[in-house]
């Protein structure tokens, strides 16, 4: 029997270390980690800034500077940072994982560092297939230089060099290219890339000759004046984000560890649409594409700004949702807030402006602040019967604030209701309906209807009952007509007089026709299920008008069949009038109304005998 099968089971197994294939965690940070080789000079960035970081906190006099050299073949970055001993490079470079933010006592000041997560150099494995690294410790001066030496296969070695080799402290990286991955390390791209990550990091940080760093920040600089400011942001950016903003609110958030700006969209977007936000992190950009940075109400700006607060996750490329995150977002939403409050109380032509293309993002934060809906009242443009105007306007002129719930339901009855002079408005649209309905608690003595089709018809003057009762038979050829279509039909004599007939129907009844046309198309067994299901909503009303000449002529028709057909188009022209959309019974309907009206006009005689017979 062997020791392995002779050892005593109630003794503990012996650990193993866990290996790893670094070839296949190189695969996994570039198609699942990061979004785009790019992030390996983010690393490279990081890795030297965290270094003078370090050095700084025990020599505050320290050299600050950070030099990349590329031709495209290879790259090399210079940091005057604290450095490394031989035993921190055994200890962080080849243990992946381990931070040196960690180590040295450093872990209560990781709120100056930009990493966390020790993965470091590992990025570069991405664009490169050898990495060199040669530093000198600060914190061990008489320690002599050390150079480490990894390949993408997993393996790599350490050796001393001779003190000539790197005279200063910091570190010095070397890259070469891996097939196919040179256009990584051209100057040109290179250059760009620092620009785009390192512009506002606080350190001098050059490609070449070539300045990367642009400081102070364009919302931290010094302008003579409101207006040369407002051109110096708009200036910033045009060339960030490719638009002229129709204005910029400063986001200078102290508290809340936030500093930039944020530049109001000169056109509407969807509140469906993700727009994305810079975010740097102490400097560094941490991504182009920050989620739940602003309220979701806020889809209206765009922002770019620097935080030394919030928390990133372990690609660094996107915001870790956290508490530290919701109060920044709660509080960027305030600043924002504030700004539209100020434009209503001193910049009303401003004001109107952004309402003109941005009403429904102030309209969704109104619906759960009565401030904001307080203080927009006079603003905030509202489709009703007198034009396109604001909310306090309209409950001004009117003591009952009516309101329908659809478009549909509007165009039905404003006509009519405007000449009967009820004021309606239309709720509709995104977020109207919800607004209107607040309105009494924050405008004390507001009344608000919903107006509905028995209110419409209410309004309307009814018919000398002898003339109704004259124009009976007419009306019993109506009624039978459009019976089967679920409309009843009602005389009455409204205004204007050019209005023959009008449709109006609720919800209620819509539904319940659906419902039937539904229960006709179906099986007997689901035909019998949705029968069950019937309702006694009212029906629709095809409401003739009276007071109009053609009705008039109409009605009085001797014959059955044109009174019928009459009927038909005057209910496909009443539907038309609401813009409704119809329905395959409803389309043929006006097909059978026209063609009918066309014989009737052409052949009368002809139509006449065959009725006979």
């Amino acid at each position: 029997m062997t020791p392995e099968t002779s050892r005593d089971p109630s003794l503990p197994a012996a650990p193993h270390t866990f290996q790893v294939d670094l070839r296949g965690l190189v695969d996994l940070l570039s198609h699942h980690l990061y979004s785009s080789p790019k992030v390996y000079l983010r690393e490279l960035l990081q890795n030297a800034v965290d270094a003078i970081t370090a050095r700084r906190a025990d020599q505050p006099d320290a050299p600050a500077e950070v030099r990349l050299y590329a031709d495209g073949a290879t790259l090399r970055v210079e940091d005057s940072g604290v450095g490394l001993t031989e035993q921190d490079v055994h200890s962080l470079l080849a243990t992946i994982g381990r931070s040196s933010k960690r180590e040295g006592g450093l872990e209560s000041a990781r709120a100056g560092f930009l990493g966390q997560f020790g993965i470091g150099l590992l990025a570069c494995f991405v664009v490169a297939d050898e990495i060199r690294v040669v530093s000198r410790s600060a914190r061990t001066p008489d320690a002599a230089p050390v150079e480490w030496s990894a390949r993408d296969d997993g393996s790599y070695s350490v050796r001393t060099l001779a003190h000539s080799a790197r005279p200063e402290p910091g570190t010095t990286v070397y890259l070469n290219a891996r097939p196919g991955s040179a256009e990584w390390l051209a100057e040109d791209r290179v250059l760009t890339l620092a620009r785009d990550f390192g512009s506002l990091l606080p350190y001098d940080v050059r490609v070449g000759e070539q300045r990367v760093t642009d400081l102070p920040a364009p919302w931290d600089r010094s302008y003579p004046g409101p207006a040369a400011r407002r051109v110096a942001l708009a200036r910033h950016c045009e060339a960030l984000f490719g638009f002229a903003p129709l204005d910029s609110i400063e986001l200078d958030l102290p508290v809340a560890g936030v500093r930039g700006v944020a530049y109001v969209l000169p056109s509407s977007v969807s509140p469906a649409q993700q727009l994305s936000h810079r975010v740097h992190l102490k400097g560094m950009l941490l991504t182009e594409r920050a989620d739940g940075l602003l309220p979701d109400w806020a889809f209206f700006v765009r922002c770019v700004l620097d935080t030394d607060s919030l928390r990133p996750t372990a690609s660094r490329e996107s915001l870790y949702e956290d508490e530290t995150l919701a109060g920044v977002r709660e509080a960027l939403g305030g600043r924002i807030r504030e700004w539209l409050t100020g434009l209503a109380a001193g910049d009303p032509e401003r004001l109107g402006q952004f309402l003109a293309v941005h009403h429904l993002g102030v309209k969704s934060l109104a619906r759960h602040d009565d401030a904001m809906l307080r203080t927009m009242l006079p603003w905030l443009p509202f489709e009703t019967t007198d034009g396109r105007v604001s909310l306090e306007e309209f409950a001004r002129r009117h003591p009952v604030v009516h309101f329908t719930r659809s478009v549909e339901e509007y165009r039905q009855v404003a006509p009519i209701a405007s000449a009967q002079g009820i004021g309606v408005i239309n709720g509709g649209y995104t977020y109207d309906c919800e607004l209107i309905e607040r309105l009494p608690s924050v405008r004390a003595g507001t009344v608000v209807a919903e107006l509905d089709p028995d209110t419409v018809t209410a309004h309307l003057d009814s018919v000398d009952p002898a003339e109704e009762l004259a124009l009976s038979g007419f009306l019993s050829v109506a009624r039978a007509k459009l019976d089967s279509l679920g409309c009843d039909v009602a005389l009455r004599a409204f205004h204007p007089l050019t209005v023959p007939a009008l449709h109006l129907d609720d919800r209620a009844a819509r539904h319940e026709q659906a419902r039937a046309d539904e229960e006709d198309r179906a099986d007997d067994l689901w035909a019998g299920i949705l029968g069950s299901l019937r309702g006694s909503a009212p029906r629709a009303r095809l409401v003739l008008n009276h007071l109009n000449p053609l009705v008039r002529r109409i009605s009085s028709v001797g014959d059955p069949a044109l009174a019928a057909t009459a009927t038909e188009a005057l209910y496909g022209q009443a539907l038309l009038m609401a813009q409704r959309p119809l329905r395959p019974a409803d389309q043929a309907l006006l097909n059978r109304a026209f063609i009918g009206l066309l014989e009737w006009a052409t052949h009368p005689g002809d139509h006449s005998e065959e009725n006979g017979r």
